[in-house]
């Protein structure tokens, strides 16, 4: 029995009774409802069109439509990890997308929780129209290579072929910003704290702030991407007879793993070392002192990623150009010690 305020299927209004009402083609009201009318369609015949569909309560049949253009309107996202901040804020822009485009996204963490995510392609790939990723491995790539799903990578070298799409940060810009500071405060021996995964978006960071301290004294350390792997890294470092009057991080938890190395040394932030991070999660804001870091765009981010991979669906160019992003100066920085 139908509930109230059902429509029985056979009195819901159809693009024929949108058409007729409005005075016009069925291919008419088809190209306004799809968004193709431009050129074809007159401006003042597709406002009738839209405003005869809206009264008449005409809503187009998105299953019937799915299986005419053989598309199933799911999407995937592979993210590193489920737990980060920042990759929550990815999904966030990125559903909101799809959710206007009538489209669904599934997400697909790698299990290890940071680094590659693993292939999921083999067991999804019948019931997905493409495919949005952030740092994927190497294998992942090669699974769909030469596929027909679209691809769009997120934070990544860019990827040749037709049906592919590459959407990044501008971070080498914000490395470059992170230099211009420090050095402004006097800086001149720096260590970069950099992220021990095998990632394009790490390494990049790396030729930026190489090439921006070109001059300076700089020592590149490896650690964990975790607060207590860089904790333990920056107490050989801080711990040195000569030690960096900056330490520059990959991210906001190795940040907050140094500053705590910092005060078990009795290193005062920011008078003895400055701080920087990459990121600006809510960590950077709690910590003390709080952290200076580089801004990252995450729902803007994981939204324009999701519009590049509907552009690729509908055949039109994505937009590919880098998001920019933003140094914020907080007390963790500060005049380099005399």
């Amino acid at each position: 029995m139908p509930t109230p305020g059902d429509t029985p299927a056979a009195s819901r209004p159809t693009s024929r009774d949108v058409a007729r009402a409005a005075g016009v083609s069925q291919a008419a009201v088809s190209l306004v409802l799809s968004g193709k009318w431009r050129g074809r369609v007159g401006a003042a015949t597709a406002e009738r069109v839209r405003e005869t569909a809206d009264g008449l309560g005409y809503r187009p049949n998105l299953a019937a439509r799915n299986l005419r253009l053989g598309r199933t309107r799911t999407a995937l996202l592979v993210v590193p990890a489920l737990t980060s901040e920042f990759f929550a804020g990815v999904y966030t822009g990125a559903a909101r997308v799809a959710a206007a485009h009538g489209t669904g996204l599934v997400l697909y963490p790698s299990p290890e929780g940071v680094g590659p995510a693993r292939d999921p392609f083999d067991s999804a790939r019948a019931a997905l129209d493409g495919v949005l990723a952030s740092s994927m491995a190497a294998e992942a790539l090669a699974a769909i290579h030469g596929d027909t799903l679209p691809l769009v990578m997120l934070d990544a070298r860019p990827l040749p072929g037709p049906r592919t799409a590459t959407v990044n940060l501008a971070l080498a810009d914000g490395m470059r910003h992170v230099a211009r500071h420090l050095r402004a405060l006097g800086h001149r021996r720096f260590t970069h704290l950099a992220a021990d995964v095998d990632s394009w978006t790490f390494t990049s960071r790396a030729a930026a702030l190489e090439e921006a301290l070109a001059g300076a004294s700089l020592t590149t350390v490896r650690a964990p991407l975790s607060i207590a792997g860089a904790r333990e890294a920056a107490l050989r470092v801080l711990g040195a007879p000569r030690r960096p009057t900056a330490v520059v991080c990959d991210d906001d938890l190795m940040a907050a793993g140094v500053l705590k190395a910092a005060r078990g040394l009795g290193l005062r932030v920011p008078e003895d070392l400055s701080v920087t991070g990459v990121d600006d999660l809510t960590l950077a804001r709690a910590l003390d002192p709080e952290l200076t870091t580089v801004r990252l765009p995450a729902e803007e981010f994981g939204a324009r990623g999701m519009s590049a991979l509907l552009a690729l669906l509908e055949g039109t160019e994505p937009r590919t150009d880098p998001l920019p992003v933003e140094l914020v100066v907080r007390e963790s920085t500060g005049p380099a010690p005399a």
